[in-house]
Order: structure tokens, then C-alpha cells, then sequence
């Protein structure tokens, strides 16, 4: 489990639809060691804080291995950050990774939070390019959406770091099925009740969502994760 880039931006604009959307969504590599808050990497901005960033969201993590998929699918090498992420990982993917596990790298101790939500921004980052549309759907409906991390414990990184798993949950409840769940098979009451029996793991926001279908009052779902 490596740190394959550490990627940081500051808040541009962002063409979509014709106008421009504030947004960090394009990020560069950063070659030396950066220090991890609480609230993310040391020069990185999100030009959304609604939707976007908080303890709960200080670090977006992409498994590298989906790379070489998407860039099948929409013709050609992505190039770095392609997926907005500040973490690009190795041997950490969506269908085995665990919600509320922890792990330590470089000097800081991190939790997975929750699954990433792609939003409009995946599309606008990669306008050009045939199929990118859909691409925040399909990301959603395979399972390759990447996911968040709190910082738990302040310290610094660097690309290259080993992540080294301190504790897992026994709960075991996978980013991609959470995904799953939340965002693809909404009406999955059984999966729903696995969610919240794992409630402590979740975000707050998310455990009410579940509880509202659950209770058969989720018509605003869209509205209330919008940006994930």
C-alpha cells in the first residue's frame, strides 16, 4: 500500500456550460514532503466549501489501478490528478478498503471516511474527451469512485510512503459497497440496515439520509449529498 502523488491546487475557474465555476479541481504533483492538517494538505483549496473539503473530506483519495481503465475509456493517457485527488494510491481500492479504517502515513494517522461522491467537475475537467458526460455516473456505477480521509493525527507526507494499516473496524463495510448503497441501489432496504448498524463509521449527514429512505422519506436525496 504506497503513496504513488501528492497533489495539491489552489481555487481557478473551471469552464461549464459555457461559464466559469470557481474550483481546485485541477491539481499539480508536489515532489517533496507537505504537511497534513486537519483540514487537508498545506496549499490546497477547494473552491466549493459546501460540497467540499471539512475534517470529514481532508484528503480525496483514487486508487491508481483505475487509471488504465477510464483512460481506456475515454481514449488516452489522463495525465496526473486526472480525478481531482490529492492521494493517488497503490494497492488501495474501492472494494477492499474499509470505511473507519485507519492508517498510518508519514508522520500522520489518517481514517477513511467515506466513499466520494463524483460530481459535475469530473466532466468539465475532461470536456474534451468523448464519454465524459456520463463519466461521473459510471464511475458511481462501478464502483471506482475513490474516497475521502479524515486526519486524525496532523504530520507530514510524501509520495513514495508506505500506508500502514492500524486498525480496521470489524464492521468491515467496503467503499464500494457503501457506494453501493447510497448512491447506485438506493432502495436496498437490507443494505441500508447494514449501513446504519455501522452507523459510528459514517458521516452524520449520510446516517440521516439512510434513516429518511429507510422511514420512506428520501425524495430530496440528490439535494442533501450533493457533492458527496
Amino acid at each position: 500500500m504506497r503513496l504513488l502523488a501528492v497533489h495539491v491546487g489552489r481555487t481557478g475557474l473551471l469552464p461549464w456550460r459555457g461559464r466559469p465555476v470557481p474550483s481546485a479541481f485541477v491539481k499539480s504533483p508536489v515532489e517533496g514532503p507537505v504537511a497534513l492538517g486537519v483540514e487537508g494538505l498545506d496549499g490546497d483549496e477547494q473552491g466549493d466549501r459546501r460540497h467540499h473539503g471539512g475534517p470529514d473530506k481532508a484528503v480525496c483519495v483514487y486508487p491508481g489501478e483505475h487509471y488504465r481503465h477510464i483512460e481506456d475509456r475515454l481514449g488516452g493517457p489522463l495525465g496526473p490528478a486526472a480525478f481531482g485527488e490529492n492521494f493517488t494510491t497503490a494497492g488501495l481500492v474501492d472494494d477492499e478498503v474499509t470505511i473507519g479504517a485507519t492508517y498510518r502515513i508519514g508522520t500522520a494517522v489518517v481514517q477513511v471516511s467515506q466513499p466520494r461522491r463524483p460530481c459535475f467537475k469530473l466532466t468539465a475537467r475532461h470536456a474534451m474527451r468523448p464519454g465524459a458526460k456520463r463519466l461521473p455516473v459510471d464511475l458511481q456505477a462501478t464502483g471506482r469512485t475513490g474516497f475521502y480521509r479524515r486526519v486524525l493525527a496532523p504530520g507530514v507526507v510524501a509520495r513514495g510512503q508506505s500506508f500502514h494499516l492500524l486498525d480496521a473496524p470489524g464492521r468491515g463495510l467496503t467503499v464500494a459497497e457503501v457506494n453501493r448503497v447510497m448512491n447506485v441501489e438506493r432502495d436496498d432496504l437490507d443494505g441500508i440496515r447494514r449501513l446504519l448498524a455501522a452507523r459510528a463509521d459514517l458521516p452524520a449527514r449520510w446516517v440521516e439520509t439512510l434513516t429518511a429512505r429507510l422511514d420512506g422519506r428520501y425524495e430530496n436525496d440528490s439535494a442533501r449529498l450533493a457533492g458527496g
